[in-house]
């Protein structure tokens, strides 16, 4: 299997927020945007993978900054993390209203997909080209992977 480079993964998606996103205050509901970041970032791991991918973790996300009807919302999705199956992306959440030049970041995401194949068995990813900053925030990745690593241990030893 060929490496591939990060930037070709990456994923933009673009939508305006309408009245059917909303809740009674005209914020969007974060269930909406939560899953438009999903899908992001499930576009970006099945560019890299090239197969299907499912959703195995989302690490916390935080609503910094209300989304309102008429928002132009940009979502941004970049791997940060490959290993033999599993995938990390990091999603960003960019909104702003069309008639005003600033951009404000109200979102951000790690999400862990994991490839499969056409029998639904956990399908080994390409490897991964990257540069010194992109190495950094491998490593990063890399804790964060062991973390949720030993989190499911613990969890597997004391069920609830």
């Amino acid at each position: 299997m060929q490496p591939k480079r990060i930037a070709d993964s990456q994923v933009s998606l673009t939508q305006m927020m309408g009245p059917q996103d909303a809740n009674i205050l005209g914020n969007v509901h974060g269930g909406v945007i939560m899953k438009l970041v999903d899908e992001a970032g499930a576009l970006a791991a099945m560019r890299h993978a090239q197969n299907v991918v499912v959703t195995v973790a989302v690490d916390s996300m935080t609503f910094k900054k209300p989304i309102r009807i008429g928002d132009v919302v940009r979502i941004d999705a970049r791997l940060t993390y490959v290993g033999r199956s599993a995938i990390e992306v990091r999603v960003d959440v960019i909104a702003e209203h069309p008639f005003q030049p600033t951009a404000e970041h109200t979102n951000s995401a790690y999400i862990v997909y994991v490839a499969l194949d056409p029998e639904g068995r956990p399908a080994l990813s390409p490897a991964c080209c990257w540069n010194r900053a992109r190495k950094a925030r491998w490593r990063e990745a890399e804790s964060r992977q062991e973390r949720r690593k030993a989190l499911r241990a613990q969890e597997k030893e004391h069920p609830q």
